[in-house]
């Protein structure tokens, strides 16, 4: 039985699955991965999310979509991320433009990861072709201002499937994700902290949501950055 196998085992029986990083790292090298360090490099040029309804401007992020088979790896054109008010309460209902991808998009490391994702999920419930969208995200924190990973709470988004990747943590406490079940029961908790620890996610039938940051040395400063990947079927439409 493979990783990949042992993987999807976990997620049909509870509906997520926290992977640390020796087995994350092991998967993504069997599927080419390379180039990790310049791609983690990549998160100190995000633009500010500017929609934030709380306020906030400890968001940074950069946003690209793509058409995902068996067969290839194409990105879309530069479209906006939308979600329903029913998905996302905060910041839900409005087409948001972010700042496109850049070379990060065409490197090995992320070509990986797109194709584990795609032979995990298009296993599980296969499809002919997938709609994916990555967000590179950037949570700062401040003295006396924590980050929000997920202001928006716990949450779906909407999808099929969900990975959060972590991509690195710096001068960063706590950041605890946690599962909940559709009648809001908890499932499981973790912290993602070493670079390429991950979440998997069936969005179907989990919840998910990550506490806020605080720096470590309020005078130093802190960041908490990740990758989020989002699968659904090019035949299924959920707002």
């Amino acid at each position: 039985m493979t990783t990949l196998d042992l993987w999807a085992g976990a997620l049909r029986d509870g509906g997520f699955v926290f992977v640390q990083a020796p087995a994350m790292a092991e998967v993504l090298q069997a599927a080419g991965l390379s180039g990790w360090a310049g791609f983690a490099r990549s998160w100190d040029d995000l633009g500010l999310d500017t929609y934030m309804a709380d306020g906030g401007r400890y968001r940074k992020r950069r946003h690209a979509a793509f058409a995902v088979s068996a067969a290839e790896i194409v990105r879309k054109p530069d479209q906006p991320h939308y979600q329903s008010r029913d998905y996302n309460a905060l910041n839900g209902g409005i087409a948001r433009w972010f700042d496109p991808l850049t070379a990060a998009a065409d490197s090995a490391a992320f070509q990986a990861i797109l194709r584990t994702c795609h032979t995990l999920f298009d296993g599980l419930t296969p499809a002919p072709a997938w709609h994916v969208e990555a967000h590179q995200f950037r949570i700062e924190a401040r003295s006396g201002q924590s980050g929000q990973p997920t202001p928006e709470g716990m949450h779906q988004d909407g999808v099929d499937w969900v990975l959060v990747l972590m991509i690195g943590r710096v001068n960063i406490a706590s950041g605890t994700t946690s599962v909940h079940g559709l009648d809001r029961a908890l499932l499981g908790s973790f912290t993602l902290e070493a670079p390429m620890d991950a979440a998997l996610v069936d969005d179907h039938r989990v919840f998910h949501g990550v506490t806020p940051v605080e720096p470590l040395d309020p005078a130093q400063p802190a960041h908490r950055d990740v990758l989020v990947v989002t699968f659904r079927r090019e035949t299924q439409h959920r707002a």
